[in-house]
C-alpha cells in the first residue's frame, strides 16, 4: 500500500517508528532530503538481499515522482518485506504541499 503526501507529512512531523529510504543518486539526496537512508535504486537493486532492515518494519521509499521508488517497492517485498510503502507523487509532490 502506498503512502499520501498529507498522511507522510502528518507522520514526518512526529518521528515514529518507520525507516525512510531515499532511492535518487547521491547528488540528488544531497541537494534536498528528508533524512533516512540514501540507497540509490542501482545499488538497492543490486545488494538487497545484503540489507539488514527487519522484515516486518515500516518502510517508506522515496523519490523524485515516485517511480523509482515503486520499483524498490516491488523489490523489497520480493525480498521478504511486508510492510513497503511508496510515497505517491515522491518529493516534488511533498515539496509542492510544503511550500
Amino acid at each position: 500500500m502506498d503512502i499520501s503526501v498529507t498522511e507522510f507529512n502528518s507522520r514526518f512531523q512526529k518521528p515514529g517508528t518507520f525507516i525512510i529510504i531515499d532511492v535518487r543518486e547521491q547528488l540528488e539526496f544531497q541537494t534536498f532530503n528528508l533524512g533516512g537512508d540514501n540507497i540509490p535504486l542501482v545499488k538497492l537493486l543490486k545488494e538487497v538481499d545484503k540489507l539488514d532492515y527487519i522484515k516486518d518494519s515500516e518502510i517508506i521509499v522515496i523519490c523524485q515522482r515516485g517511480l523509482r521508488s515503486e520499483t524498490a517497492k516491488r523489490t523489497l517485498t520480493q525480498y521478504g518485506y511486508t510492510n513497503v510503502r511508496n510515497l505517491t507523487g515522491g518529493l516534488l509532490a511533498w515539496r509542492k504541499m510544503n511550500t
